[in-house]
C-alpha cells in the first residue's frame, strides 16, 4: 500500500511538472518507466536544489536532501567570512571547488547565494561538463565565475594551481561490499563512480583529504559528505595530515553526514 502511494505521488508529480497537467502518451510512456524503476528525477530532468533548479540531462548522481542541508551551512559560513572581510573587490573574493561535482550542484548553488564568489568545478566524467555550465546558465549565473575542469581529482587543477578557500565535495563512498544498502533504483540507474569509494568507502575520501592542502589557502576549509561509521576514521586521518581543525555534523535526520575541516 506504501508503496502504491509512494507511485501515486510521484505519477502526480511527473504529471505537473513535465507536462503540465496534460496526459499525453509521453506521459503514459513514463508512468510505465517510473513502474520499472526508473528515478522521477531522470524522467523529470530536473530537482530543485536550494534556491536553483539542476538539471540532469547526462544522468549524474541525483542530488539528495541531506547533500542540500550542508550545503546551506556551508553557504552561510562563506556568507559570514564576506561580512567580515568587508570586501571591496572581485579580486578578493572567497574562491571555492566543487570537486567530484556531478551535475554541479553543491557550486551552482553557492554561486547563485553569494554573487561575489568564484568556483570551479571537477569532474572526472567528461559527459557532465555540459550539464554543469547548463546548470550555470539557467541559473542565471554569468560563466565567466566558473571553470570546469576535468581529471581524476585534482589532477587537472594541478596544471593551474589555485589556492580555494573552500573545498566542498560529495565523493564516493559507499562501501562496495555493502550494496545492499542501496536502493535497487539507485543500483539501477545512477553512476556507480559517483557512489562505491573503494575499500570501506574510504579510498576517494583519503585522497582527497591527503592531496588537498596542496589547494588551500591559508585557513581553507574543506567540507566532505561521508558515511556516518567513517567519521571516526576520517578524524584519525585529519590528525595524521596535520589538520587544525576537525569536527563532524549531522544531517537533517541526526546522521553524522559531512566533516568540516581547517587546514593550517
Amino acid at each position: 500500500m506504501e508503496n502504491k502511494k509512494g507511485y501515486e505521488k510521484d505519477m502526480q508529480w511527473l504529471l505537473t511538472e513535465k507536462y503540465h497537467g496534460e496526459k499525453t502518451e509521453g506521459f503514459f510512456t513514463d508512468c510505465a518507466r517510473l513502474q520499472t524503476g526508473k528515478p522521477l528525477a531522470y524522467l523529470i530532468g530536473h530537482v530543485p536544489f536550494l534556491n536553483t533548479i539542476i538539471y540532469l540531462d547526462s544522468h549524474p548522481l541525483i542530488p539528495r536532501a541531506e547533500t542540500e542541508f550542508w550545503v546551506e551551512k556551508a553557504i552561510q559560513e562563506i556568507s559570514a567570512s564576506l561580512s567580515r572581510r568587508n570586501l571591496d573587490s572581485d579580486a578578493e573574493a572567497p574562491h571555492i571547488l566543487d570537486l567530484c561535482a556531478g551535475s554541479g550542484c553543491i557550486g551552482v548553488a553557492v554561486l547563485k547565494a553569494i554573487p561575489n564568489t568564484r568556483v570551479d568545478f571537477a569532474e572526472i566524467d567528461a559527459r557532465h561538463h555540459t550539464i554543469i555550465l547548463k546548470n550555470i546558465v539557467e541559473n542565471g549565473i554569468d560563466p565567466a565565475r566558473a571553470r570546469i575542469f576535468g581529471g581524476d581529482l585534482f589532477s587537472e587543477i594541478s596544471a593551474q594551481p589555485t589556492q580555494y578557500d573552500y573545498i566542498l565535495t560529495n565523493p564516493p563512498y559507499i562501501d562496495p561490499t555493502k550494496k545492499e544498502r542501496v536502493e535497487k533504483s539507485v543500483l539501477e540507474n545512477e553512476p556507480h563512480e559517483a557512489l562505491f569509494g573503494g575499500s570501506s568507502g574510504m579510498e576517494c575520501i583519503t585522497r582527497i583529504l591527503t592531496e588537498a592542502p596542496q589547494f588551500l589557502a591559508p585557513e581553507g576549509i574543506v567540507y566532505i559528505e561521508h558515511e556516518p561509521e567513517q567519521t571516526t576514521a576520517i578524524h584519525a586521518l585529519a590528525k595524521e595530515l596535520r589538520y587544525a581543525e576537525t569536527g563532524s555534523h549531522n544531517d537533517q535526520y541526526g546522521i553524522a553526514r559531512v566533516t568540516r575541516l581547517r587546514y593550517q
